[in-house]
């Protein structure tokens, strides 16, 4: 059996009797819980240390900077970061949403107000052979449901929670949006080299093909090379056009993040290794996680919320008092309609703790903070994982672009010499054309390797909360709606 609890305060006299009569209804509540329950953190698996930070070659205090982005050196992504803020309509929907939770808090406040309503009216009767009857009236009603508990208030406290959870929305997908733009990006310049090297692999088999056929007409090789080299180059010519429609399709994507009808954004061609520099990758503090990615932050602010939906629904279980001033007047003239006021005061008290719909909305309330507390769990644990991913992806990645640096170094190196044994006559050209089409293949490797280490770090900055400050979950006055995006820009 819990404690039974006794909220003592000091009536006016007129409302002694009644309050006495609630309070007495409370003590017959007998084992009812009317306390609000103490919001705490929900208890996740702890990590204090994250694996392969072996390419991090920072301070592991070191935090990531607002404006990552610009790491990577280039104006013309900087410029689309800017012009996706400012165009893109999931972050228009998502403050958009910020605007309505915070005019929701004001309806949740308004539940403490009094209620006015005025009215008047008229009304003309006519009986037969009698003379019209006119009737002209004017009155007025003030209701006030007294918050005595802070049931309202905590109706607030829940509806801002819920206001600073889009807020952190807005926040992750702000962040999710810059991430898309420049994987995006760096997809699109990746395709750029490809094309541009995927031509020149043709021009090389080409070149080939008309070796093998002169070959051929010496005798000094068989049809099926020559077909065989044909067909490479159908091959090669198909993944041409393969690149291409991948590049319109990356073209029209990176459009619909901007803002821009699809086929009305282009984006001018470009070198990925030489426009896009890697940037030094910080890792953060893995404490700080928790607090800083806007996910969690939105996650943890839902079960504020939760808890404090249950608190309300606590409150409401106790007496609430209404107080019910009737004015108004009538008359058959409306000159006469001032001349006579009748008034009227009638206090009530509700005992909803009888009402079993308000007991089962306790259950409710108090069952849903399971499903929220699960939710923030599940949303801390992928978080986890994504870290760690990251991290894991960023360093193999990096030590596989040194073997591919390290091999397109000694491939270029045997193309230079092949190339110079050719012109003494030591070398065949297709020596030459062979040693050529190894160095493509892996210069498009080291490319490949180029472009995934760059989105491995825009993932892991993702991952790390995207330079968002820390923010501490606990019941808070709102700020203005009014200026949403610069009460969460960063």
């Amino acid at each position: 059996m819990q404690e039974v609890i006794v909220f003592a305060f000091a009536p006016a006299p007129a409302l002694a009797k009644p309050v006495a009569a609630a309070l007495c209804a409370l003590l017959m509540a007998g084992c009812a819980d009317f306390r609000p329950p103490e919001y705490k953190r929900p208890e996740t698996p702890a990590k204090a240390d994250w694996s392969r930070t072996e390419s991090i070659t920072v301070s592991p205090a070191e935090t990531i900077v607002p404006n990552w982005w610009q790491g990577f050196g280039d104006p013309y992504l900087d410029e689309l970061v800017a012009k996706a803020l400012a165009g893109n309509y999931d972050i228009r929907v998502l403050a958009a949403r910020i605007r309505v939770a915070s005019a929701q808090i004001g309806e949740a406040r308004a539940g403490a107000l009094p209620v006015f309503d005025i009215g008047a009216g008229a009304s003309f009767d006519k009986t037969t052979g009698q003379a019209m009857t006119r009737t002209f009236n004017l009155g007025a009603t003030v209701n006030w449901d007294i918050d005595i508990w802070g049931k309202v208030e905590k109706g607030v406290q829940a509806q801002t929670a819920e206001y600073r959870a889009s807020e952190a929305d807005w926040r992750a997908g702000y962040l999710a949006l810059v991430s898309d733009v420049s994987i995006t990006y760096f997809t699109l310049l990746q395709l750029d080299e490809q094309i541009a090297q995927q031509r020149l692999t043709v021009s090389r088999n080409n070149d080939i093909l008309t070796t093998y056929k002169a070959m051929l007409a010496n005798g000094l090789l068989p049809q099926i090379r020559v077909m065989q080299q044909q067909a490479e180059i159908n091959r090669l010519n198909k993944d041409l056009i393969e690149l291409r429609r991948s590049r319109d399709v990356a073209e029209n994507a990176l459009g619909t993040l901007v803002g821009v009808p699809a086929g009305d954004f282009k984006v001018p061609a470009g070198r990925l290794q030489d426009r896009v520099k890697l940037p030094v990758v910080p890792a953060g503090l893995p404490s700080q996680l928790l607090a800083r990615r806007p996910d969690i932050v939105a996650a943890e602010y839902r079960v504020l919320s939760a808890y404090n939906v249950v608190g309300q629904a606590r409150l409401a279980q106790l007496p609430s008092i209404s107080l019910t001033a009737r004015g108004g007047t009538a008359s058959f003239a409306l000159s006469d309609l001032l001349k006579s006021f009748t008034f009227g005061f009638m206090p009530s008290i509700n005992l909803p703790m009888l009402d079993p719909n308000v007991r089962a909305r306790v259950k409710t309330t108090e069952a849903n903070i399971g499903v929220v507390e699960n939710e923030y769990g599940r949303t801390v644990m992928t978080a986890f994982e994504e870290v760690e991913s990251a991290l894991v992806n960023v360093d193999a990645h990096k030590r596989q672009r040194i073997e591919l640096q390290q091999q397109v170094d000694q491939l270029r190196v045997v193309s230079t010499q092949i190339e110079a044994q050719a012109k003494e006559g030591i070398a065949s050209q297709l020596e030459v054309f062979e040693t050529e089409r190894s160095l493509l293949q892996a210069q498009l490797a080291l490319l490949g390797a180029h472009q995934q280490i760059l989105a491995d770090t825009v993932t892991l900055y993702k991952a790390l909360g995207g330079g968002w400050p820390s923010t501490t979950v606990s019941n808070a006055a709102p700020s203005n709606g009014a200026n949403t995006t610069a009460n969460v820009a960063p």
